[in-house]
């Protein structure tokens, strides 16, 4: 296919800052993103991670910072002169056009000859294999063909970037699925830079080189799927992770583990960084706490809800704390079960949870 990104090094970030009035929406943050990078906005709703995504794209204006495409400052540009292809929720087609007369409407809009607009719009259509829908009206089709005709516009504009704002929520589970697997290979093929909004940490850690998370507006840890689910940096990036089980405790103990008690019981942990003696949060997802005959925690199942090959459970320890834990033997509200987890997969960190 002849539809690449526009050639570029790196996009920057430089102390981005939006405010609303005395709301502080994004608070100075700072990214480098490389041509071909797949980078995840990843946080709950009100964190920054969309408006963070329309400064980018010029429907916001900054408060403070910059944003650079290589040495070019392209922050005080219009969003038509960044160049940027942007992926909305909803989709945002337009109705009354054919899906041909979408994905061309930004060709159109830079007045390209008409040849070119015909051979590039082929091109998108074959990209995202709708080809046989070229002239259908957008209310002819599936969510997912409507999301990739919203992908098949943006890219066929060549952009450097494509901003992407959760663009799979409207769709049911199958579909988020199949479309995942569709915009990396999409991403892969063209070249272009993504930026993916999302708060599915299971979108991230699929699609994502690069995982970015964010609360209250601030970049809280950046880094590879796989680091950030191993060993997230703060009890918040943690919870966000999947480490649902966030208990308060005491930790004591020199060395690589820490002596913690938990549901009444002794265990030991792993600290995520170098901590004094005292109080502490441990965190441990329920995929970690093992059913196991002889486990040192004893636990009454309050709830246990079959997902197809796993039960999902929530239980009671002897001391009332609350954990969540996966078991692949059948088990009924009310039965006790013994529970046991790996000390490097206990993750402890200092203070109380936010």
């Amino acid at each position: 296919m002849a539809i690449a990104a526009r050639d570029f090094r790196e996009l920057r970030l430089d102390g981005m800052s939006r405010n609303f009035g005395s709301v502080n929406a994004l608070r100075g943050v700072s990214l480098s993103v490389k041509r071909g990078e797949f980078i995840a906005l990843l946080g709950p709703s009100g964190c920054g991670k969309s408006t963070a995504l329309n400064c980018l794209a010029g429907l916001l204006t900054l408060s403070s910072g910059s944003i650079w495409l290589d040495k070019t400052r392209i922050d005080q540009l219009k969003p038509e002169e960044r160049g940027f292809g942007m992926v909305f929720q909803n989709y945002a087609l337009f109705p009354h056009m054919s899906v041909r007369k979408n994905i061309g409407f930004g060709l159109a809009m830079q007045n390209r000859p008409k040849a070119e607009l015909e051979r590039k719009v082929d091109e998108a259509l074959a990209i995202v294999r709708l080809t046989d829908q070229s002239e259908k009206l957008p209310g002819q089709l599936s969510g997912g063909q409507q999301q990739r005709v919203a992908i098949a516009r943006a890219i066929v504009i060549e952009p450097p970037l494509v901003l992407m704002d959760e663009p799979l929520s409207n769709l049911d589970a199958k579909l988020r699925v199949e479309m995942r697997a569709e915009i990396r290979r999409i991403h892969e093929l063209i070249g272009s830079a993504t930026i993916y909004v999302t708060h599915d940490q299971e979108e991230a850690l699929s699609l994502a080189d690069r995982i970015v998370v964010m609360r209250s507006g601030e970049v809280r840890q950046v880094g590879a799927p796989e680091d950030l689910y191993v060993r997230p940096a703060h009890c918040d990036v943690a919870e966000f992770m999947g480490y649902r089980n966030q208990i308060k405790t005491r930790a004591a103990g020199a060395g690589a583990l820490k002596n913690l008690t938990i549901g009444g019981v002794s265990l030991q942990g792993t600290p995520v960084e170098t901590m004094a003696d005292g109080d502490a949060v441990a965190a441990v997802r329920p995929d970690d706490l093992k059913v196991t005959g002889d486990g040192p925690l004893s636990v009454t199942v309050e709830s246990a809800q079959y997902h197809g090959h796993d039960f999902y459970c929530s239980g009671r320890a002897a001391a009332g704390t609350e954990l969540y834990f996966r078991s692949s033997q059948k088990v009924t509200k009310g039965d006790t079960v013994r529970l046991t987890a790996e000390p490097s997969r206990v993750l402890v960190y200092p203070g109380a949870p936010a």
